[in-house]
């Protein structure tokens, strides 16, 4: 079986997660994130819509990680995300982490907003 390694380009994967953070291309960000191809900042939750908002003609799929457990985001996040025009995909933080780092390699315009675990 032949192996090919993956290639992100300029973009930086989600490669670690634990307790209270993620590290997203070697750098350690401490509680939740919003990553995207204009980078890695912390995000404020569910509350924080702005910056998602701002980012939306920048990827056509925002990936939200819930925490630990997948749950229902806030109706009126959801809302104020698809007025915005944002394709909005819910699951748990691990999956959600996962699926971003599949759809980068594919060249997606993804963005990812994650609640710790």
């Amino acid at each position: 079986m032949q192996l090919s390694e993956v290639g992100f380009g300029d973009v930086k994967p989600v490669d670690g997660y634990g307790d209270g953070f993620f590290r997203v291309g070697g750098v350690v960000f401490q509680g939740s994130i919003l990553t995207s191809v204009k980078g890695t900042a912390s995000w404020g939750g569910y509350q924080d819509s702005a910056p998602l908002v701002a980012l939306a003609k920048e990827f056509d799929v925002l990936l939200v990680g819930t925490g630990p457990e997948i749950a229902h985001i806030p109706a009126d996040l959801r809302r104020t995300l698809e007025q915005a025009g944002l394709g909005v995909e819910v699951m748990n933080s691990p999956a959600a982490c996962r699926t971003y780092n599949v759809l980068l390699s594919e060249g997606r315009r993804v963005a990812l907003a994650a609640l710790t675990v």
